[in-house]
C-alpha cells in the first residue's frame, strides 16, 4: 500500500509543462513621406554620405519612404528619379531600391518594359506590369507580374515565387474587391490567406501595414512585400506608362529600344 501511495503521489511533484507561447506578429509599416524633406537626407545624414555608403545609391536616387518595424526604422526606400521623372519612352523605367538604416543595399525592384509590353499586347492592350526583384543574399531574380487574366471590374492580382534550398513557394497578392483603401490579401500556393497589406489612407504620403501570419513569416517574403508596397506607390502611373508604350508599339509609332540595364536582365546565363 505504501508503494502504491508513493506512486500515486509522484505526479504531484512534476511541474506542469508550459503552454507553447504564441509567436508575436511583427508590426511592419511601409511609410511614404508627404514631402521631399526627411531626416534621412537632411540633418542626420547628408546626400554625399548616402552616396558613399552604397554603390547602389546612385546620384539620381531620391529617398521617399521608410520601413518601420515594431516602432523602429529599419529601412529606407528610394527610386531613380532621373530614369522615371526625367525620361520618356522605353528609357523611362521605374527602379526602386531598398536600403538598410545604414544605407546598405537590401533589394531592388525594376519595371521590365519589354516583358510588360509583351504581356499587354497579348492581353489586347490591357496594361500588364512585370517587375524583376533582386534581393540581398538571394541568388534568384524574382519575377513579380500583374495578372492579365481577369474579368472587367475584378480586382487586380500579382504573383511571384521564391526559391528555397529544397523547394519553391508560390504567392498571389489580390486586391480587395470592396473598400475605399487599396488593401491587398496575400495567399500561398494552396490558396490559403496568409497575410494582408493594410492601406493607411489617413497617412498623407501613403502607407501600408504588412500583416503576415506569424507561422508564415519569412524574411525574404517580407522584403518582397516591402518592395511591392513601394511599387504600389507608383501603381497608376506605371500602368499608364505601360499602356502608352503598348499602344505606340501596336500602332508602329515607336521603335522599341530597351534600356541597356533592362537588356542585361534578359541575358541568357547559359550562353557560350
Amino acid at each position: 500500500m505504501a508503494d502504491g501511495m508513493a506512486m500515486a503521489a509522484a505526479p504531484a511533484n512534476v511541474k506542469p509543462a508550459k503552454a507553447r507561447s504564441k509567436t508575436k506578429r511583427r508590426k511592419v509599416k511601409v511609410d511614404f513621406w508627404a514631402t521631399d524633406l526627411n531626416t534621412a537626407e537632411i540633418g542626420i545624414m547628408k546626400r554625399t554620405q548616402n552616396e558613399a555608403a552604397s554603390d547602389q545609391f546612385t546620384k539620381d536616387m531620391e529617398l521617399f519612404g521608410q520601413t518601420v518595424i515594431d516602432g523602429k526604422r529599419e529601412a529606407l526606400i528610394g527610386y531613380r528619379q532621373e530614369l522615371w521623372d526625367g525620361s520618356e519612352g522605353f528609357e523611362r523605367r521605374l527602379v526602386i531600391r531598398l536600403f538598410s538604416e545604414t544605407l546598405g543595399w537590401r533589394g531592388t525592384a525594376e519595371m521590365m518594359l519589354g516583358r510588360s509590353v509583351q504581356l499587354s499586347l497579348a492581353a489586347g492592350g490591357r496594361p500588364v506590369q512585370a517587375f524583376t526583384l533582386n534581393i540581398s543574399r538571394h541568388n534568384q531574380l524574382i519575377q513579380l507580374e500583374r495578372s492579365a487574366m481577369r474579368w472587367p471590374f475584378q480586382p487586380e492580382r500579382f504573383s511571384f515565387f521564391i526559391q528555397g534550398k529544397k523547394t519553391s513557394r508560390f504567392y498571389t497578392i489580390r486586391r480587395h474587391m470592396f473598400g475605399f483603401a487599396s488593401d491587398y490579401s496575400i495567399y500561398d500556393q494552396k490558396g490559403r490567406k496568409i497575410g494582408v497589406l493594410d492601406h493607411q489612407v489617413i497617412n498623407l504620403g501613403g502607407a501600408w501595414m504588412v500583416r503576415l501570419n506569424p507561422e508564415h513569416y519569412d524574411r525574404k517574403l517580407e522584403t518582397v512585400l516591402e518592395l511591392f508596397c513601394a511599387i504600389l506607390k507608383f501603381n497608376r502611373a506605371g500602368r499608364n506608362h505601360v499602356k502608352a508604350m503598348t499602344e505606340q508599339v501596336f500602332r508602329g509609332k515607336v521603335l522599341p529600344d530597351l534600356d541597356h540595364d533592362e537588356e542585361d536582365l534578359y541575358e541568357n546565363p547559359r550562353r557560350r
